[in-house]
């Protein structure tokens, strides 16, 4: 069986980070994107983050564009967005697709272990979330319009 640990992704930065770095811990990770109506989620990510941080929660975004075009930043122009309008100090990774034949790795993985409404294992929208236990295995998915403080409770439970 597959876990975080079998993957890696680009940073925002270009280095090549392997997930088996965040194996013991509580990870949110979400498909994120600047130009969205839920956008403003951002806020309650880092909420999250700077809550339960030292709890063993970890929150990793992944920019992408595939849906209306809304990250056409590239990576720079992303990361200061994120710091500049939400101050977010989470990890943050390059940009990527998470459907199609170009999907990153990580989210076909994601997208098969824990598939959404009606067996659907395509994402639907940026702000698509996945919550991954402390051994690395999805554990729930959480629609976009899921906000970060109502699945506060799950991500508790999980620390």
């Amino acid at each position: 069986m597959a876990s975080i640990a079998d993957f890696s992704a680009h940073d925002i930065h270009g280095k090549e980070r392997s997930l088996s770095d965040y194996l013991g811990k509580v990870v949110l990770i979400v498909n994120v994107a600047s130009r969205c109506g839920f956008t403003g989620q951002y806020a309650g990510l880092q909420q999250l983050y700077n809550d339960l941080g030292e709890r063993g929660l970890v929150v990793l975004g992944f920019p992408c564009n595939q849906f209306g075009a809304q990250e056409p930043g590239d990576e720079a122009a992303i990361e200061s967005f994120c710091q500049t309008q939400y101050g977010v100090s989470f990890p943050m990774f390059g940009k990527i697709e998470v459907n199609g034949q170009q999907a990153h790795p990580l989210f076909e993985w994601l997208k098969s272990s824990m598939p959404g409404v009606l067996g659907t294992e395509a994402i639907k929208w940026n702000f698509t979330k996945f919550l991954v236990n402390r051994q690395g295995l999805v554990v729930k998915r959480y629609a976009p319009n899921a906000t970060p403080d109502s699945i506060r409770t799950d991500i508790e439970a999980l620390l």
